[in-house]
This record gives structure tokens, C-alpha cells and sequence, in this order.
């Protein structure tokens, strides 16, 4: 399917490593001109030289902190003719609300909800009255079922939820549409360490930290990035023109899985 994209200018922040990197391949597939942004200089400068080629877009990275104040605008303002931002750099740690102390709690939401509240409110700024343009915002399913020991994660999925919500619902009117797209477990380097992690910390090994991992996930496994980054792409194109303000949910159902009986 032509999803209409070639030309466009597209912003992805975390764009160095797991679904932002996939999703800047979809992208450029399409035939757009990507920028790519993270912490790392070095992931960025490696992320960039993995992209080129996969298709008939252009691919440049810029090496910038996001959970500095002034970073969001600095950044907006370099690549102010963007048609799509797509919100996707954070890491939110795991653990009950005795384990995250607060510095680590208020690290993890500058980058991830301050983040992605400091570049949609810039970027709309630039965006607003020149449509069609797309604000996705990549959050995850730990907004949708709270968990003990994601005391940090649960409450910020549930704002930018909101974010994409209340910005969601008027920002049609100004040529922007705004959807959240929220993964459940997906296999990428950042998912795979903390399960060898934590296979470390039960057994001293993390030799066998597969199993039993994936006994409760569909298909039993966790999804890939590319099949994030293929909503991401079609949410962010014209073929889903009349989608703002919504949360779409990638988790192959796992979500509604429980046996009640």
C-alpha cells in the first residue's frame, strides 16, 4: 500500500536503537527525510550508518538530551519544517515506589513525559495551520494495566495517554492529528538486558533467561519492532486521516488474554 508519505520530513526521538530505529527504517521505506535523535553521538553516528539505504528517504542524526530544559525547543527549532514528530525517547525503570527514589523517578520523566510534553507543545507551535501533519506518541500498555513494580512507568504512560487526549481532540482543527501508539513487551536490546537482569538476580546466570518469558504472551513471544513501527508509519500517514486523539494498543491481544474461567 502507498501510504502517500514520500517527501515528508519526519522527527524521531530515541531514533538510535529498538522501535524508533525500526520506525525510521519504515519511514525512509516511504520514501521520507528522516532525522533521528538521541542522547548517544556515538549510537546516533552507528544508527545512521545502519539506516542508510533501506530505502529511498534520507536519514541525519543530531545528538541531543531531551531531559535538559530548552533541549525540546532547540531541537524544534532546527528542524521547524517537520510533517511528523514521533515522540518515542525514554526509559522508564522498573520497581515498586520504595525501589525508584525520587531521583531516579524525576530522571526518567524529564526525559520520557517532560519530553514529550516539550516537544509537542513546540513542535504544534510550527505545525499549527499547515496540515497534513502527525504528533505520535509512543507509550506503552503499562498506562493501560498499573503493576506493582511499575511504580515510575504506570502513572507516566497514563499522562501522556492523557497528553495525546487533550491535545488529541481540538488539535484536527489546526491540521494536526495526535494518536498514541502503545506497545506491550516488544524485542528490543533495552527489553532483552532486563530480563537477562533479572535471570541474574534470581539464579546468578542469565544462560537460560528465556525461559518461561514469553509462556503468557500471544504466539508465545514478544513482538518485534518492525511490527510497532508499521502501525507507527500507517497512524502517521493520510490512510488514517481520521484518527486523532485515540490510543491504538500493539500487544497481539495480550492485554484481554486473562482466563477468567
Amino acid at each position: 500500500m502507498d501510504l502517500g508519505l514520500a517527501g515528508r520530513h519526519v522527527l524521531i526521538t530515541g531514533g538510535s536503537q529498538g522501535i524508533g530505529l525500526a520506525v525510521a527504517r519504515g519511514f525512509l521505506t516511504e520514501g521520507c527525510h528522516v532525522t533521528i535523535a538521541a542522547r548517544d553521538p556515538r549510537k546516533i553516528e552507528e544508527a545512521v550508518a545502519s539506516l542508510k539505504g533501506s530505502g529511498p528517504g534520507t536519514i541525519e542524526g543530531r545528538s541531543i538530551d531531551l531531559s535538559k530544559r530548552g533541549a525540546a525547543e532547540e531541537l524544534v527549532a532546527a528542524y521547524a519544517d517537520t510533517d511528523i514528530l514521533v515522540n518515542n525517547a525514554g526509559a522508564i525503570p522498573i520497581g515498586d515506589i520504595f525501589e525508584v527514589d525520587e531521583e531516579r523517578w524525576r530522571a526518567a520523566w524529564d526525559l520520557k513525559v517532560f519530553g514529550y510534553i516539550n516537544m509537542s507543545r513546540a513542535m504544534y507551535a510550527r505545525m499549527k495551520g499547515k496540515p497534513p501533519k502527525a504528533i505520535i506518541n509512543v507509550v506503552g500498555t503499562g498506562g493501560e494495566k498499573a503493576q506493582w513494580r511499575y511504580a515510575c512507568g504506570t502513572p507516566a504512560n497514563i499522562a501522556l495517554y492523557g497528553l495525546t487526549k487533550a491535545m488529541g481532540g481540538r488539535s484536527i482543527d489546526d491540521g494536526i492529528r495526535i494518536v498514541a501508539v502503545s506497545p506491550g513487551a516488544v524485542e528490543t536490546e533495552r527489553w532483552q538486558n532486563l530480563h537477562k537482569q533479572r535471570a541474574r538476580d534470581k539464579t546468578g546466570t542469565d544462560a537460560n533467561w528465556r525461559d518461561g518469558l514469553s509462556k503468557d504472551q500471544p504466539l508465545n513471544r514478544a513482538a518485534m519492532p518492525e511490527e510497532v513501527a508499521n502501525v507507527v508509519v500507517f497512524m502517521a500517514s493520510d490512510r488514517a486521516s481520521w484518527v486523532s486523539a485515540e490510543v491504538v494498543t500493539v500487544d497481539g491481544g495480550r492485554l484481554h488474554r486473562e482466563n477468567w474461567f
